[in-house]
């Protein structure tokens, strides 16, 4: 499983390179905090949009075959990215970005239910996400740190040499899925219905979304409010804050927890947590705001472990197309996160951001509480 696992933090690593940085691009480009945040927006939007290709595609071609393709076509955008000469130059090629993603990070979880969990079990989908942890701290932490010391250019483009690698390692190592997984024909607009229509994709996608929404926006501008009074952090002090990313290594635990108690009831206590975490992040004490995010990331990496096993479960066949919904709406959701909290920022600072994240998790778990009802979630 290793050279799936190294691909996928890659990925992740990409795919939020520019969020520890938001400040300092916006010092560069001389744009607003929101309009920083468009550099993660567009890269999640265009990962939504994607899905759909990728996904079906997946089930024509192979997972391994698409893992392994986008992982190789990520490399040049990501080389690019590092020199753009303007704001909307980089947003372009966060763009082209997102359209790479969805072959490894939407294909991963039905090739995840098909090669690693028969062996496995729940703990494949656990190792996954601690995977995409591992990506988010190098994304975040090694970019702020790289950037503190040198420049932001050089960081973004250093995160090239790990898809490049990612890429050798998995056409070397990389198992393929079963033959039988594969759809030989075409898919039908009956087949379509029946995989979108189930009540547990559904409410999967739904809490899933609203755990990403909310984790987005409080890791977005974040940074904003710890550079201001009454935290007046260092830009280099402020970025280390995503080192409580280590809460999310709870995805194999969550999904242990997920098989003997149910993926359902396991998101809603995520979303619980989670919900914690944004109320404790609102108090102007350091230590105390810092464990708010701990509680964010844990209840956002637990909950998101448990969804995706519920999507998982969703269908037995055309799992690249129950896979592509639930991360169009995961990540159209993200990309909102990465904007939307930022406009509130701006006029009521982090109470602003704050509502708005309570506000998804209420949906997310009215979404579980009303699929819930018996005989409705498989």
């Amino acid at each position: 499983m290793a050279p799936f696992l190294v691909a996928a933090a890659a990925m992740f690593a990409v795919m939020y390179s520019t969020q520890a940085i938001l400040p300092e691009l916006g010092r560069t480009f001389d744009v607003s905090p929101s309009r920083a945040g468009l550099s993660i927006s567009v890269v999640i939007g265009a990962l939504a949009v994607g899905a759909w290709f990728w996904g079906p595609l997946s089930d024509r071609i192979g997972r391994r075959a698409s893992l392994v393709l986008a992982s190789a076509a990520i490399v040049a955008p990501t080389v690019l990215v590092a020199l753009a000469p303007s704001f909307e130059v980089l947003l372009g090629l966060r763009v082209v970005q997102g359209l790479c993603m969805p072959g490894l990070i939407t294909v991963g979880v039905p090739y995840i239910a098909e090669a690693y969990a028969p062996e496995l079990g729940s703990r494949a989908m656990g190792y996954y996400v601690s995977a995409l942890v591992a990506g988010g701290l190098i994304g975040r932490v090694g970019v702020a740190l790289v950037t503190a010391v040198s420049s932001w250019r050089l960081a973004l483009g250093l995160l090239a040499l790990l898809p490049l690698a990612s890429t050798l390692l998995m056409r070397r190592g990389l198992p393929p899925e079963p033959q039988e997984s594969r759809r030989t024909t075409r898919l039908s607009p009956a087949d379509a219905r029946r995989v979108l229509r189930s009540p547990t994709l559904i409410a999967a996608s739904l809490a899933g979304s609203s755990l990403f929404f909310a984790f987005m926006g409080a890791f977005s501008y974040i940074e904003f409010r710890l550079e201001r009074p009454p935290f007046s952090l260092s830009p280099a002090v402020a970025g280390l804050v995503f080192v409580v990313w280590v809460m999310g290594a709870a995805g194999p635990a969550a999904g242990r927890e997920a098989d003997r108690r149910g993926w359902s009831l396991v998101t809603l206590g995520a979303l619980v947590i989670a919900a914690a975490g944004v109320t404790l992040s609102l108090i102007d004490v350091l230590p105390l705001a810092l464990a708010g995010l701990a509680l964010i990331t844990l209840g956002n990496f637990s909950g998101v472990t448990a969804a995706q096993l519920g999507v998982a479960s969703s269908t037995e066949r055309d799992r690249g197309l129950a896979s592509a919904l639930y991360f169009s709406a995961y990540y159209v959701a993200g990309s909102l996160g990465a904007y939307l909290p930022g406009l509130a920022f701006e006029r009521w600072e982090w109470p602003g951001v704050a509502g708005l994240c309570l506000a998804a998790y209420g949906i997310g778990a009215t979404a579980l509480l009303v699929a819930r009802r018996p005989g409705r979630l498989a």
